[in-house]
């Protein structure tokens, strides 16, 4: 047999086997892990055993209040258009009256047809169906599951106070978070954010982080929420992450912690992030300065907006530097395994009449309306900023305030909810041809399609937009859906 070509550039062959194995450990494709869809941000000093308890109980609260019927809170939202005007503009109180009770019992009569055959209710009523299907899921997660991460917070959220201020704090919050995590009350992803480590914070920096993790660790016996989040804000210099690596490795030995135990994350809140003094985007140099401690990389809308000299009048989350930013974030983490995250919306569903503790049946009635006003427009604003994020491909997004969580979980699921028969019927045809390019109406799919849905499917059913129920209609077993891997789903299909 002749020799191959490739017989005669062995060193050539070599050298290109090295630099693939390179790149496909630096690139290794999407993560396995959950994605949450949202990190709360809370004052250190003000972090409590219960917080998100307590915040998943105001989120329900505001609900119940401005958002019980579920169209209501669809259009609310903005998920689905308000009736067109029919009363006049300066209607009487028993105009007002009579329509609300007309929209009550349209809505009611909806309500029972969703009870009693919603397929039939989303071939006929799509946007019907979806105000109720997202209405029950959102109630579902606030009940079950209000906050999926929470940052506690050493920077913005506390600001600069005496040393001997922040010492306490960090060592009450540590106490408050092992009591969570003894009463089952943390959520599912929890850590800190520490002050940057510019030459002015790097000490305090390095100080809060041995005192919240060193109290945490004594009062919890050695146990550490899994995984466990250390969030490094305004970085410029890959030296500042690599940095918190080596902190973090210093209290993996002093505590005996299984190393890599400690992960961090990134956010890109100055345009030095983004564009260095040589010409060259520093992004990729500080994910491999984490070593693999990586989880994830947030986008701080307001500080990257005032660090690019915008006006606060036009600082917002759909600024079109914003999508620049997210662009590169995406063009330099795609494939990284890393979980990219949008900011936050500032305006925050708060009504003029509001008052911390009260509850909504204790206004009258026009202070109702004036808060009611207030909160859509709040919703609406918050519901575009979410979907142009997700529609941008970063699922997960900062909230600031209770009353935001149900905008959150209403626009995530109806982003989902919308597009699940298509993505449901394709992947079913496209798993069924093992591989080969379909045509299933005028949607063309290939292989890195078929990873892509696959991967719709595992962000639905993490958020609570779907059930394992919903997931039979894909075709694929539970088993096979828990490998989150087209190529292994195929594989085991083909074997069989």
């Amino acid at each position: 047999m002749p020799d191959s070509l490739l017989d005669d550039a062995p060193e050539a062959l070599q050298a290109l086997a090295s630099a693939n194995r390179a790149f496909s450990a630096m690139f290794p494709g999407p993560s396995a892990q959950r994605q949450p869809v949202h990190t709360v941000y809370g004052g250190a000093q003000l972090f409590r055993w219960d917080t998100t308890a307590r915040l998943g109980r105001s989120a329900l609260q505001t609900l119940s209040t401005y958002g019980a019927d579920p169209i209501e809170f669809a259009r609310g939202v903005g998920l689905i258009a308000p009736p067109a005007p029919g009363a006049p503009a300066q209607a009487s109180v028993a105009q007002e009256s009579a329509a609300q009770a007309s929209a009550a019992q349209e809505s009611a009569a909806l309500g029972a047809r969703f009870q009693r055959d919603p397929e039939a209710l989303r071939r006929e009523q799509p946007e019907a169906w979806l105000a109720f299907a997202v209405h029950q899921r959102v109630l579902d997660k606030l009940e079950r599951e209000p906050v999926e991460d929470f940052r506690i917070d050493f920077e913005d959220g506390f600001g600069a106070r005496p040393d001997a201020e922040e010492d306490e704090a960090a060592e009450n919050a540590a106490r408050e978070l092992a009591r969570a995590m003894a009463e089952g009350s943390s959520p599912p992803f929890i850590g800190i954010r520490i002050k940057s480590l510019n030459t002015e914070w790097t000490e305090r920096a390095a100080r809060t982080l041995e005192l919240f993790v060193g109290t945490l660790l004594a009062e919890t016996g050695g146990r550490l929420p899994d995984p466990f989040l250390v969030t490094l804000p305004k970085v410029t210099l890959a030296e500042q992450p690599r940095m918190l690596v080596r902190l973090l490795e210093s209290l993996e030995r002093r505590h005996h912690l299984d190393p890599g135990r400690l992960k961090l994350e990134l956010m890109v809140e100055l345009t030095q992030a983004l564009l260095g003094p040589d010409g060259r985007c520093p992004l990729p140099a500080f994910l491999q300065a984490c070593e693999g401690r990586c989880f994830g990389a947030h986008l701080g809308t307001y500080d990257f907006t005032a660090s690019c000299d915008i006006t606060a009048a036009y600082q917002a989350m759909a600024h079109p530097l914003c999508d620049l930013a997210k662009g590169m974030m995406v063009l330099a983490y795609g494939g990284t395994g890393i979980f990219l995250s949008d900011g936050a919306t500032n305006v925050l569903p708060i009504g003029p009449s509001s008052q911390q503790g009260s509850s909504g049946d204790l206004l009258a009635p026009e202070q109702i309306a004036q808060n009611r006003a207030s909160i859509y427009n709040a919703w609406r604003l918050s519901q575009r900023n979410v979907r142009h994020s997700l529609e941008g491909g970063f699922y997960q997004g900062w909230d600031l305030h209770p009353a935001q969580l149900p905008v959150r979980y209403a626009t995530t699921y109806a982003f989902f909810l919308e597009g699940f028969s298509q993505a449901a019927d394709r992947l079913r045809n496209f798993i069924d041809k093992a591989a080969q390019a379909t045509l299933v109406g005028d949607v063309f799919d290939d292989a890195a399609t078929g990873q892509g849905l696959l991967n719709y499917f595992v962000r639905a059913l993490n958020c609570g937009a779907i059930s394992q129920a919903d997931l039979a209609r894909t075709g694929l077993a539970p088993a096979e859906f828990r490998l989150r891997s087209f190529a292994k789903i195929l594989a085991g299909r083909r074997k069989s």
